[in-house]
């Protein structure tokens, strides 16, 4: 582990190499799994904000159940989580050609329409973060569903830490990944003499 201000990193976001290949696992993470994207409550407000910019992007199915559950709900862990449709998608799963995933909010701020990109959680995946009292845990959640991203991470050279750049900066701040670069580096220097 490294430590980096209140937070504790696992080494996984150093060694591993990661480059997300949506061709190959078609946005997967969004329709997998046992409950919704982890969401903090200002999410949770922010999401019931936006849905009106979003809702022709969403599928039937995730529209009823918005309007039966609404855009969240808390899960048996006792999180905080979006909804999802079937036991598994997330309610703002929306989809392209040949069955390719996307997230209808993500859609929705790339083409100007809203001012957030989406939830935290859903950005910084394949990491998850734990908050603690006096620290934050970053975890790699190691999938199946992600070896594809693995192999072209490592084909393209790109470390884990390095690929979650964007969502890192977002959760942490810039001075924060600047100091994580420095101790990954620092870290990987070791093997290379």
């Amino acid at each position: 582990m490294l430590e980096i201000r209140n937070t504790l990193v696992s080494l996984d976001l150093i060694e591993q190499f990661f480059c997300c290949d949506l061709d190959a696992c078609l946005g997967e993470c969004c329709i997998e799994g046992d409950a919704g994207a982890p969401i903090t409550r200002a999410e949770y407000d922010k999401l019931k904000e936006i849905l009106p910019a979003v809702w022709d992007d969403l599928l039937p199915a995730a529209q009823r159940v918005i309007e039966e559950s609404g855009v969240g709900y808390i899960d048996s862990d006792g999180d905080l989580v979006t909804s999802i449709v079937d036991g598994k998608n997330c309610v703002f799963t929306c989809y392209g050609k040949n069955g390719m995933c996307y997230c209808a909010i993500e859609k929705a701020y790339r083409e100007g329409r809203i001012d957030f990109y989406k939830p935290i959680s859903c950005h910084l995946y394949p990491v998850r973060i734990t908050d603690y009292p006096d620290f934050s845990a970053v975890n790699y959640h190691k999938w199946k569903i992600c070896k594809a991203a693995q192999v072209l991470g490592r084909k393209k050279g790109i470390r884990l830490y390095q690929f979650l750049a964007g969502p890192l900066t977002r959760r942490f701040g810039k001075e924060w990944y600047d100091e994580l670069c420095a101790a990954c580096e620092a870290y990987l220097e070791q093997y290379d003499e």
